[in-house]
């Protein structure tokens, strides 16, 4: 399985930006699909994740500033991120849970926001 995440990049504080993740390859039964980051000297945390159904669940931080959704025909996550703030700059990571083995973790993209 490979999670290729784009979107990522530069942006002023309150602005927007929209991070995609694609599987591929032979891609198991799964449960959610999600979102995690991991900012400098700080551990992996989970930003956003949302169910085969569509049920969502966030971080208290980003509640009311991100939405996540998926296609499940083209196994794509998707992170739109509005609003953003400095304490949002982090390395992004796309996560895909299988019903059984372990989690499949993407490269990370960089989002950073300058105040």
């Amino acid at each position: 399985v490979q999670l290729v995440e784009s979107g990522g990049g530069l942006v002023q504080a309150g602005g927007s930006l929209r991070l995609s993740c694609r599987a591929s390859g032979i891609i198991p039964s799964f449960n959610d699909m999600g979102w995690y980051r991991q900012a400098p000297g700080q551990q992996r945390e989970l930003v956003a994740r949302i169910s085969p159904g569509g049920s969502p669940t966030y971080a208290d931080s980003v509640k009311g500033r991100f939405t996540i959704s998926r296609d499940n025909a083209k196994i794509t996550v998707y992170l739109q991120m509005n609003s953003l703030k400095s304490e949002d700059t982090a390395v992004y990571y796309c996560n895909l849970n299988p019903i059984l083995g372990t989690d499949y973790w993407g490269q990370g993209t960089q989002v950073t926001v300058s105040s």
